[in-house]
């Protein structure tokens, strides 16, 4: 059944000519914006890997991987959740030093992704990371990576209104964060649903960057799922706009500095995933022989859908649909891609 809704009213500000160009535009621009303030270097990744050494992603730990056999190579492929772990790997390998990093266009399929205005079996994202000091595993150091980000989105919307002006009638993205824990919110509204409080403090405050996403809250709860091998739970988080179109908050990163020894140690165990720290991947880190780095994705399709004020994912990409949003699409005279 689909769980697509078109807000009532809703008008494309461009035309499907226009909107192609502005799509062009955005990656161009904000991938510029984001190498600059980051310290980043484009470099080629995988769409598969070898789901026996660990590196794919579990995402909130449940996602089923695409998996295909692979005769030549004698084992299977599985298409990329994310490229979380193989990006740590990558910065090994190719000897990058601390304060520089890499990003890549990451392409994944998410079979078991529930379907809406918001998300797609298909996920495009611009993936980076970079090495950092044991002294830069702070909130302070994340929340200036977050600001140096915000601020290229920004940037970005600032040059895609002087080119297309008529994108001038959105709202413009706040400059200012709000920063606040997961247990904060659970602390100011204990009676909302996790999506619930995103919702009430995005809507007051335009920008939020919701801290330490994966561990258990005082109510026994997690705020939301996060795989253990990734991101450090104290030390990662979601940036969050409001989506003036749907009338929700949007994610439009998932970001955070990733797991020492230390913290790898702890979690594997909190969630109960021991059983990798055989994985080729889990003992090089458990070991100390990856370098600490921090790091995330940031969606282009959601990035296009905030930028360009559209109410459907399937507006600024291509995937598959079920009839029914297909239907409710064309009956609101939404072009899906």
């Amino acid at each position: 059944m689909s769980k697509t809704t078109i807000p009532s009213g809703y008008r494309m500000p461009l035309s499907n000519n226009e909107l192609q160009r502005a799509i062009e535009l955005i990656h161009a621009d904000f991938q510029h914006n984001l190498t600059v303030r980051l310290n980043l270097h484009r470099v080629s990744a995988p769409l598969f890997v070898d789901g026996k050494t660990g590196l794919n992603d579990d995402l909130n730990g449940v996602e089923r991987a695409v998996s295909f056999d692979i005769p030549d190579v004698g084992t299977d492929g599985q298409v990329v959740h994310s490229l979380a772990k193989w990006k740590r790997l990558a910065l090994k390998r190719y000897q990058f030093h601390p304060g520089e990093g890499l990003y890549t266009d990451m392409n994944a399929i998410r079979r078991d992704e529930e379907l809406d205005n918001l998300h797609s079996a298909y996920v495009d994202q611009w993936d980076w990371e970079k090495i950092i000091t044991q002294e830069d595993r702070t909130r302070d150091y994340l929340k200036q990576t977050v600001n140096a980000i915000v601020r290229a989105l920004v940037d970005t919307q600032s040059f895609l209104r002087s080119v297309f002006p008529q994108l001038s009638a959105l709202p413009e993205l706040p400059g200012q964060v709000t920063f606040v824990t997961a247990q904060d919110l659970e602390d100011l509204y204990p009676q909302l649903s996790p999506k619930e409080r995103e919702n009430t403090i995005v809507r007051e405050h335009g920008a939020v960057f919701l801290m330490g996403i994966g561990g258990k809250l005082k109510s026994g709860q997690p705020h939301d799922g996060r795989a253990p091998d990734y991101d450090d739970w104290n030390l990662n988080g979601d940036i969050l706009f409001w989506d003036s179109v749907n009338g929700q908050a949007i994610e439009l990163s998932s970001m955070g500095i990733r797991v020492s020894p230390e913290s790898l140690d702890r979690q594997l165990t909190l969630a109960g995933c021991d059983s990798r720290r055989s994985l080729p991947f889990h003992r090089m880190l458990l070991n100390g022989e990856l370098p600490l780095t921090m790091g995330g994705g940031i969606g282009q399709s959601r990035v296009s859908m905030l930028l360009l004020g559209k109410a459907h994912i399937g507006e600024v990409q291509s995937s598959l649909w079920d009839p029914d949003t297909v239907r409710a699409c064309e009956q609101a005279g939404v072009v899906l891609l």
